[in-house]
């Protein structure tokens, strides 16, 4: 059934889900949505199939027409929300009735909101998923990788008619506005940074450049030129820093290049990524190196967040809608 009809569409609007996997071989990203702990507690709150497509709302300034009754989550950024001009909470199930106006303005602290539907959006799959890849032309509302537009209406799937009030408790709601210094785990080519770079890197504060999207964060600030520069080409996991000719670190994202030869000195923790997709151009970061005795600790940090969440095996066992 047809439960929105976008009124405007800000800067970026795209409908996405956890990603697209085992495509890399074809040069296709993964995709998928950028900030995993706002994306997982929306469906969660509306009791949706963890892979649930959601709607990712870059900086803000949209709104909808509501087409039919539904319940609604918005986690992630807070775009100071309104219905009918009644300002409503994030982090929490809201009922929307047909009719109504939802606007959301900018975003204060963060980048990134997702919204979330009773149900979730009904999206046709390209390659097993509906994320938008602008890059690979894939994914979205038609699986052209297109955008969201205004004009265009969004359906959903049943859901449930009985609304429940739930919200996501306040310790789990992230802080975007806190100076952010995420761990890296050092791998790939570590060995080619020496002692002294290493330290120059992590006591180094950089900037998001205006140069960044959903492929990678460009960072401005200390330059690191290791003892080569170049080498064959290497897969590239999501959340690599890698450090091209000019010496100013790249962090790769969900719409990254499947390959590339530059050197990386290692990859930010999946828990930290979420917290890096919030960053806005001119935001600051830092980075420390994740000790063996710490990766453990973060290693079952992360499976806890996936068996509480059920995002181990949503790809593979959907719920019948």
């Amino acid at each position: 059934m047809e439960a929105l009809e976008i009124i405007e569409s800000g800067m970026l609007m795209q409908l996405q889900d956890l990603g697209r996997y085992g495509v890399a071989e074809h040069g296709l990203s993964q995709g998928g949505a950028m900030d995993l702990h706002a994306f997982c507690w929306g469906n969660l709150l509306l009791n949706n199939d963890p892979n649930a497509a959601q709607i990712e709302i870059t900086l803000g300034q949209v709104s909808f027409n509501v087409l039919t009754d539904c319940t609604i989550a918005l986690t992630g950024a807070d775009m100071q929300a309104k219905v009918d001009g009644r300002k409503i909470m994030p982090w929490q199930t809201v009922r929307l009735l047909r009719g109504q106006v939802l606007q959301l303005g900018y975003a204060r602290q963060g980048l990134r909101a997702y919204l979330a539907i009773d149900g979730g959006f009904c999206v046709k799959e390209s390659l097993g998923s509906v994320s938008t890849v602008a890059r690979n032309h894939l994914g979205g509302l038609d699986g052209t990788g297109q955008s969201l537009k205004e004009g265009q209406r969004l359906s959903k799937y049943g859901g449930n008619n009985v609304y429940h009030f739930q919200a996501v408790p306040a310790r789990y709601i992230p802080n975007y506005a806190e100076k952010l210094t995420v761990s890296i785990i050092e791998s790939y080519q570590a060995e080619w940074f020496s002692p002294q770079q290493k330290q120059q890197f992590y006591q180094s504060e950089y900037q998001v450049s205006q140069h960044s999207d959903r492929m990678g964060y460009r960072l401005v600030g200390e330059k690191i030129l290791p003892n080569k520069a170049t080498l064959i080409s290497q897969p590239i996991a999501k959340g690599a820093v890698q450090f091209p000719a000019a010496g100013e670190p790249i962090i790769l994202l969900n719409d990254r290049q499947t390959l590339g030869g530059y050197p990386i000195l290692g990859c930010i923790t999946q828990r930290d990524l979420s917290l890096v997709s919030q960053l806005k151009p001119g935001d600051s970061i830092q980075f420390s190196p994740l000790s063996p005795e710490l990766f453990e600790l973060e290693l079952q940090k992360w499976f806890t967040f996936c068996r509480f969440f059920n995002v181990f095996n949503c790809g593979n066992e959907k719920k019948e809608r």
